[in-house]
């Protein structure tokens, strides 16, 4: 019979085994094979060592794969952007054709239309064509030709020219379209907007000469006022001129449909020019009414009905007019940088560019 030898290190764990544990313990005899030397045989092939070792065709397709997966089927590698290309003009002309209209060139090239007519300007807006002529001469490349903010005078010519083209074809595609936008800020028109009264205001608030200062409210009337009483007694005369918001209510109020058919009328007869403008006007100043008066007070086709120069309705007017409550806010509680600055500077190019758009002189001065 085997003895079974414990070892000497585990004697208080003996106890608690198993047979079948006990017998693992058991001494084991080591077998080794004897070492056989490799044998080295010589090297016979010729010519470039082999190339290194690359994954198989179908492990390759499955990278692809997944990720195409991991990226989505519709993304595509982000290439760098291509270098801007300098202008390829280098002078910058104007030319008045011999049937009286003027032509932008580049070089010899005329400046085109987004529709690729030739951007004619009337006889009447020689300073028109001077100034789209100045904002393509001071262009250092190219890619600033497709940036409109950086054309805002050949941007709105060219939307009278598309204009111009619909009335010879009997089209109104555009002139609805500028109508109904029209209307459609009539009734939410930001010059009148009236924020309700405040409450009377405290001893705080009183200036030392016993002066009240004057409520947002009242600053709003005031300048309504001057605009509805121009539009009411030269524009449209007789026409009544609602406020959309009451002094205790939020609920807008519609005006007159006398008052409605009248402005539609009004607007959809403008001349082409005029009717480009009022529609950058609109979208500017966010007023039809600011956007009539500006064009009243400048186009050439309103003469009779403008004002003397010194009490134009002018750009500052107009972005007074169109940004009160903002200016009223921006002075309590300061100004964003690089926000309400950079609006106020593009709310006065583009209300400057109506004014260019619609000024001429009625009669062709070459005559």
């Amino acid at each position: 019979m085997a003895v079974l030898r414990v070892p000497a290190a585990l004697p208080h764990q003996v106890a608690f085994m198993t047979t079948t544990q006990l017998y693992a313990l058991r001494p084991r005899a080591f077998h080794c094979i004897p070492v056989k030397a490799a044998i080295a045989h010589p090297v016979t092939a010729q010519g470039p060592p082999p190339k290194a070792p690359s994954a198989a065709q179908e492990f390759g397709d499955s990278i692809e794969q997944r990720r195409k997966q991991v990226s989505g089927p519709e993304s595509r590698p982000v290439s760098p952007p291509a270098p801007l290309r300098k202008r390829f003009w280098k002078n910058v002309n104007v030319e008045k054709k011999p049937e009286g209209q003027y032509n932008v060139l580049l070089d010899t090239r005329p400046v085109r239309a987004p529709s690729k007519d030739i951007l004619s300007i009337p006889p009447t807006k020689p300073h028109l064509a001077h100034a789209i002529a100045l904002e393509w001469d001071v262009m250092t490349t190219a890619q600033q030709a497709l940036k409109t903010h950086l054309i805002p005078l050949t941007s709105l010519a060219a939307r009278a020219a598309d204009i111009v083209r619909e009335d010879e074809q009997g089209k109104t595609t555009i002139r609805d379209q500028i109508v109904a936008t029209s209307m459609r800020y009539l009734d939410t028109d930001t010059l009148l907007c009236w924020v309700p009264e405040q409450p009377a205001f405290t001893a705080e608030e009183i200036r030392e000469n016993g002066e009240r200062p004057e409520s947002l409210r009242g600053a709003q009337m005031r300048i309504a006022e001057d605009t509805i009483t121009f539009l009411g007694t030269r524009v449209w005369p007789g026409i009544e001129i609602r406020p959309i918001l009451d002094n205790d209510s939020i609920l807008p109020v519609s005006q007159p449909q006398a008052t409605n058919d009248t402005i539609r009328i009004w607007v959809s007869n403008l001349q082409p020019y005029d009717l480009a403008a009022l529609e950058r006007g609109i979208l500017a100043s966010k007023s039809l009414l600011v956007a009539v008066r500006l064009v009243a007070e400048w186009s050439e086709n309103f003469r009779p009905i403008q004002q003397p120069s010194s009490k134009k309705f002018g750009i500052e007017e107009a972005a007074e007019a169109s940004s009160l409550e903002v200016n009223w806010q921006t002075e309590m509680w300061g100004e964003v940088e690089d926000s309400h600055d950079v609006d106020k500077e593009d709310l006065r190019r583009q209300l400057g560019s109506v004014i260019v758009v619609v000024s001429g002189d009625a009669k062709d001065p070459a005559n």
